[in-house]
């Protein structure tokens, strides 16, 4: 169930997309298809939401997204250079003009020092614009992860609407 928060956040990223005529591809991880649920939880996101993509596996990673096997196997799936490759995957393999991934460690399990628990990378990628990644260390359980994951990857394609008011 996606409360009214998060409702009116998915509400302002479709408005953002509709009113610049672009569309929006997902490309998940940790996240498990929430953000795309997120939006299409929006009435009238058939006009612009294209497809998501749930690559939880790194074989569906790089059978779904292009994401080269080396580079997970050398960065490991919760990386920013994975990030990257999913969003610019999901953009090449979409209609889409804008794209989000997500990768990271939701918990309890799965943490190292390295990559403790609550580790989030992201990707936002824009046809006609750079690729953003970012990391971000979310507090909280599996569930809360999860749900600030999903805000974190709306408010940043809100950011990037706004840096970007053509769409690239």
């Amino acid at each position: 169930m996606v409360d009214a928060e998060l409702m009116a956040l998915a509400a302002r990223v479709g408005a953002g997309l509709h009113a610049r005529r672009l569309s929006l591809a997902t490309a998940e991880s940790c996240t498990g298809g929430l953000i795309a649920g997120a939006v299409t939880a929006i009435a009238g996101s058939s006009d612009w939401f294209d497809r998501g993509f749930v690559t939880y596996s790194y074989a569906a990673k790089t059978d779904l997204l292009g994401v080269p096997a080396a580079m997970l196997l050398e960065a490991g799936a919760v990386s920013e250079r994975v990030a990257r490759a999913m969003a610019d995957g999901a953009l090449a393999r979409s209609d889409a003009a804008v794209a989000v991934a997500v990768t990271g460690i939701a918990g309890p399990a799965g943490g190292t020092p390295d990559k403790p628990v609550g580790m989030v990378c992201f990707g936002w990628a824009m046809r006609g614009a750079a690729t953003e990644v970012a990391t971000v260390h979310f507090p909280g359980d599996r569930a809360a992860v999860r749900d600030l994951s999903v805000r974190h990857a709306l408010e940043g394609i809100l950011i990037r609407l706004d840096s970007h008011p053509n769409g690239g």
